[in-house]
């Protein structure tokens, strides 16, 4: 498959969600406490629904009168703590998704072996790594939380290694995030 191919399948998935860049723009002017809600609603949405990119949280001014470090330590625990959170509902329904065989069934139909790829990939990290995988997974920015959520799901059983695991990778992807600015901001 080329780019351009992955490309327009991904914009034609994308299109099938309805628009939800009003949140991610909630996010980037979150300020105050209420923001820290904010940030936590949607991490949780990100991790079992929302098509976007995670890392916009760092984004959010919050102006909370702490220094840039404690804001951005805040600001990576609340995310890791409501991505934790939707990552244990999403455990859920990829349980019960499991059991219905209704989604597989879904991504079957479709002309791109998403189904056998992401299995493949979810199956050999989840036996090599376990839930260190998951967690190593949700380091890599840019990368749909969600996919890795639901493919370590229909894997794992344990819901709080899971959502320990989701916090530690979410946690770390701001983290990477953050060092990967501040090195290119070091260049420039």
């Amino acid at each position: 498959m080329t780019l351009a191919a992955f490309v327009s399948l991904t914009d034609l998935a994308l299109g099938l969600f309805p628009d939800f860049s009003w949140l991610a723009s909630l996010v980037e002017t979150a300020t105050g406490w209420v923001g820290l809600a904010i940030i936590f609603v949607y991490s949780f949405l990100i991790a079992f629904a929302l098509p976007g990119v995670s890392e916009i949280v760092l984004a959010a001014p919050l102006d909370l009168g702490l220094s840039r470090g404690l804001r951005l330590a805040l600001i990576i625990l609340v995310s890791g703590a409501g991505k934790a959170a939707g990552s244990v509902f999403a455990f859920h329904i990829g349980r019960e998704t499991k059991e219905s065989g209704y989604f597989e069934r879904f991504l079957q139909r479709l002309p791109v072996d998403v189904m056998g790829w992401s299995e493949r990939q979810a199956v050999q990290i989840a036996q090599n790594w376990g839930f260190a995988g998951l967690a190593a997974a949700l380091c890599v920015p840019g990368f749909p939380d969600t996919l890795s959520i639901y493919a370590f799901a229909v894997l794992e059983d344990d819901y709080v290694k899971f959502a320990a695991a989701t916090f530690v990778g979410s946690c770390g992807r701001l983290i990477v995030t953050l060092a990967g600015i501040e090195a290119i901001a070091a260049v420039i």
